[in-house]
């Protein structure tokens, strides 16, 4: 009655965290600083975002959310445990109930270290809910209706495609590459062809900046500084859209492919409710421009990107909260 309902979005990039009746309240990067000497948090989130390539071997940053699944179960419930009192306080009179996103895909295994590490971050009551019904209940579709709905959550770590209906998904495909494997393919692109080595932020500032799934009629370009790999020495290029559509041609192959494999799957009825309402895409990478363009040119199905598509798996979260009493039988066993 008293306690705080929160949906929290545990992603491999972003955190973010929805209070029931206020909305999204909190955004910040899934980054952690710790101390190698005497293993104590430095710093989380935002704060431990902008150390990140810039400390000495005292400190390592690093994401302890790694493909949507939790690679050191410490460091997230510190983690979570900061960002939970961010949001209710330090000494809540009550302890908050939360429904935490984790992909589809996961394992039980997985799926309990999540649930864990919720509780002793400060939850009175955890659930899960898997990041596709999310994404589609946070998007707006009509889950509860006989019809289906298809949504593609572009994430960080995961691309997960899933058909819903009736408050549950019917058919789902997840592949482990999202964000992160982008900006990956286009450091070794720029290693391959340039010689040069950049880190993680410049390749997302590229991708961001002038990176399209499709080649742009209006060539664009950025300036890049990095190390040279023979002389060890500074340099600046220019870098061209064409380029960085290029260097992410594996990893949006793998996302076209997943998508495809869902399609296969949806029953008929399904698959006709789906071609006349489109696809919705939803997570960061679905900012990623043309990306829509792609999926629509490669299925032959119309997809259109969410409103506020970061916010929808933890939208999602909050309103599945809200409404706990008709989901909690649609959610998974822990």
């Amino acid at each position: 009655m008293f306690e705080k309902r929160i949906g929290i979005d545990l992603g491999t990039v972003n955190v973010l965290v929805y209070v029931a009746g206020k909305g999204v309240v909190l955004q910040e990067p899934s980054v952690v600083a710790v101390s190698t000497r005497d293993s104590k948090i430095v710093a989380v989130g935002a704060d431990a975002a902008d150390m990140l390539g810039r400390v000495p071997d005292s400190i390592k940053v690093f994401r302890p959310v790694r493909d949507g699944v939790i690679a050191d179960y410490f460091v997230t419930t510190s983690m979570l445990r900061h960002f939970i009192r961010k949001v209710v306080g330090r000494n809540p009179l009550f302890r908050p109930q939360v429904m935490m996103s984790s992909p589809k895909g996961i394992t039980s295994v997985e799926r309990r270290a999540v649930y864990d590490a919720a509780i002793n971050a400060g939850a009175k009551e955890a659930y899960l809910i898997p990041e596709p019904l999310a994404a589609a209940y946070g998007a707006g579709l009509p889950i509860h209706t006989p019809t289906g709905n298809m949504v593609v959550d572009l994430g960080g770590g995961t691309t997960e495609a899933a058909v819903v209906s009736m408050n549950d998904i019917v058919v789902w495909s997840s592949v482990r590459v999202g964000g992160n494997r982008i900006d990956q393919a286009i450091i070794n692109y720029i290693r391959k062809k340039y010689n040069l080595i950049i880190g993680d932020q410049t390749a997302e500032e590229l991708k961001i900046q002038i990176g399209s799934a499709q080649i742009l009629e209006d060539e664009l370009t950025l300036e890049v500084r990095g190390r040279n790999q023979v002389s060890g020495l500074p340099k600046t290029i220019n870098v061209s859209s064409e380029e960085v559509t290029e260097a992410m041609t594996e990893p949006l192959r793998s996302i076209v492919n997943t998508v495809k494999q869902t399609l296969e799957k949806t029953p008929p009825e399904l698959a006709s409710d789906i071609i006349d309402r489109g696809i919705v895409l939803t997570g960061g990478a679905a900012q990623l421009r043309n990306i829509d363009k792609l999926l629509t040119k490669e299925t032959g199905v119309p997809c259109y990107v969410a409103d506020d598509p970061i916010a929808c798996v933890v939208t999602g979260a909050g309103k599945a909260i809200d409404n706990l009493a008709v989901m909690r039988r649609f959610l998974p066993e822990v």
